[in-house]
């Protein structure tokens, strides 16, 4: 199985990702998601754990204990689907050519987007494009080409990944085009640790986004034209309020 553990607060856990959890006999994990999760989960359980960039031996050694015979848990942070590895799980088995040989369920469970954005208010209430910044495997290139197509668009966009000690100038990068095509005042939700220790939100304006307080916990939110900032929280509309006549005053009754 590859189960999605939410966005880190275990009420925030699907119940079938806990149950999935509780039975399996090894669990495999990136070892900073493995410290989150709750130690009497794990008890009685062999734990598998690689720090960063150890994807693919994690993967390997799950299919590999799968493969003889125990019940194994591939577990990614969020939604397994969403930057998880559900798809690196999928390519090793048939690049390993071991896919008939396992049946393999994915688990899913609450994103960070979706758990940065209610924090937030209702950002993602139109449509929305969802773009790292790491170019750990995908070239700069085309993630500043995708950044520009999705403004350009119109898309609320959220960005993952934004800034690393080793990587911190694509955010700057990505900004001035946030500036150049939607314009200073656009506003920008950061949320940081969404639903875990340590949370932090802010509502912003373009212009005032202070990079320095980023990092690769953080989820921003930029909006698109019609996002507006009310009671510090943002709202992006979906049009009911153009297409039907809104209530005059609150329904007594």
């Amino acid at each position: 199985m590859v189960v999605g553990l939410g966005p880190g607060d275990s009420d925030l856990m699907a119940p079938r990702a806990r149950e999935a959890i509780e039975t399996a006999q090894v669990i495999v994990g990136y070892k900073g998601y493995i410290s989150l999760m709750d130690s009497a989960l794990l008890e009685g359980k062999e734990i598998i754990s690689t720090g960063m960039k150890g994807e693919m031996e994690r993967c390997n050694r799950a299919i590999y204990k799968a493969l003889g015979g125990r019940d194994t848990v591939v577990v990614s942070s969020g939604d397994p689907g969403i930057y998880g590895m559900a798809g690196l799980v999928l390519e090793l088995l048939d690049k390993l050519g071991v896919a008939h040989e396992l049946e393999v369920e994915i688990i899913p469970g609450i994103s960070a987007l979706a758990a940065a954005a209610a924090l937030l208010g209702a950002p993602l209430m139109h449509d929305f494009a969802v773009i790292s910044l790491s170019d750990l495997l995908t070239p700069w290139e085309v993630i500043i080409k995708r950044i520009e197509a999705a403004l350009e668009a119109d898309f609320v966009l959220v960005i993952y990944n934004p800034r690393s000690k080793k990587r911190a100038w694509q955010l700057g990068e990505a900004l001035k085009r946030v500036k150049m095509i939607r314009g200073d005042d656009v506003p920008v939700g950061v949320v940081r640790n969404a639903s875990r220790q340590g949370q932090e939100v802010k509502v912003v304006r373009a212009k005032d986004v202070d990079e320095s307080s980023v990092d690769m916990l953080s989820i921003i939110f930029v909006g698109n034209s019609q996002t507006r900032v009310h009671a510090n929280r943002m709202i992006t509309p979906r049009g009911y309020l153009e297409k039907y006549s809104p209530p005059q005053e609150v329904e007594k009754g």
